[in-house]
């Protein structure tokens, strides 16, 4: 049995029909519990940005889509803990929510830059034991491995291709395969 822990990262195993909601993302777990689990999409940007949903930020940060639970609601992910109060610690620098209005005004002061925070609509939520019956299943490869504040802010929509490269074998296929496949 796979034991998740807060931290660890999920990547959607390659599949033709795919999940409109998952279908090659990369998911950093939040929070994991015996009451379910939280996640957020690292990888899948939307077509908004800061400045339109938080007018007094003076700079734009893109917004990822977090996943599809609550997606009228705007999370973030930071390496701030000791000037965001109520920061929830994920792992090592790595944390969850806190002082938005506090956030404002680092973004504002140039205290938080962006490759330090990241912004989602939305989260990924699985129920009691849900996303361990989908890891049983093979939807997801979980990575245990130390999880990196580059990975998390720095990374691109590419880590999950870069993924299944490192994986080798049949994924070698799949990372090279068109999102869509009727576009192949």
């Amino acid at each position: 049995m796979n034991s998740i822990k807060k931290g660890d990262l999920l990547f959607a195993e390659p599949s033709v029909i795919g999940d409109v909601n998952f279908n090659r993302s990369v998911i950093l777990i939040a929070n994991h519990s015996e009451k379910g689990s939280v996640g957020f999409i690292l990888n899948k940007k939307t077509n908004y940005n800061t400045s339109e949903l938080i007018p007094e930020l003076k700079y734009e940060f893109p917004i990822f889509n977090g996943g599809p639970v609550e997606k009228e609601s705007l999370y973030f992910i930071h390496s701030f803990p000791y000037l965001i109060k109520n920061s929830i610690k994920i792992k090592n620098n790595i944390y969850w929510g806190g002082d938005f209005n506090k956030v404002i005004e680092l973004i504002n002061n140039d205290k938080i830059k962006k490759n330090q925070i990241k912004f989602f609509l939305g989260y990924s939520g699985w129920e009691e034991s849900q996303l361990e019956d989908e890891l049983e299943s093979s939807s997801w490869i979980l990575e245990k491995k130390e999880t990196s504040e580059k990975i998390i802010f720095k990374k691109g929509v590419n880590i999950w291709k870069e993924k299944l490269i490192n994986l080798g074998g049949e994924y070698l296929v799949w990372s090279n395969s068109p999102e869509n496949p009727s576009h192949n």
